[in-house]
């Protein structure tokens, strides 16, 4: 089983969540300077992460239905962070606090495997893209991007696609006719 869908199963079997928001398009959920130590759950709807740098914003992730996403810098060290969490449409989300899930995770060495588990991975795919965004063709990163996530061209739109994969919107427009 996909460690995420067990985590969540889990989550949801112990009644752990401590919310549930709705969030409208282009609603923020986490703003640069904030401090963020929740876990949101995409319930339904789409959610991007970026940061602005002095000349333009920089998509860096997605979360949409039965995704776990998080500012992770914000919730692992309880800092400020220069991410952004914006619903790219209407969205819900389910929030797990830090403490509550700490508590979760320590409760088992199951659960701590778990979580390491997701670690690893996003680990992974954090140093995957990178490799891509440093070393492959615009087409290489467009073809990779949709044999991984194949769902994330349904529900996101191309700009912001073309921002994750560090092209133009007109560039991706040309790959995806080709």
């Amino acid at each position: 089983m996909n460690p995420i869908s067990n985590l969540i199963d889990k989550i949801n079997s112990q009644q752990l969540w401590d919310r549930e928001i709705e969030l409208e398009r282009n609603e923020y959920l986490k703003v640069k300077g904030s401090i963020d130590t929740n876990i949101y759950l995409v319930k339904s709807g789409s959610l991007r992460i970026f940061v602005v740098d002095e000349f333009e914003e920089h998509t860096i992730r997605f979360g949409y239905k039965d995704n776990l996403i998080a500012s992770l810098d914000s919730f692992l060290n309880e800092k400020p962070s220069d991410f952004y969490i914006q619903a790219l449409k209407r969205t819900h989300v389910k929030i797990i606090n830090k403490k509550k899930y700490k508590s979760f995770i320590e409760s088992s060495s199951e659960n701590k495997e778990i979580w390491l588990s997701i670690l690893e991975s996003f680990v992974l795919q954090q140093m995957e893209r990178e490799r891509d965004i440093l070393t492959s063709s615009p087409i290489e990163r467009y073809k990779r991007v949709l044999e991984r996530s194949p769902q994330l061209f349904q529900e996101v739109p191309n700009k912001y696609i073309a921002s994750y994969l560090r092209m133009t919107p007109e560039t991706l427009s040309r790959i995806k006719k080709s």
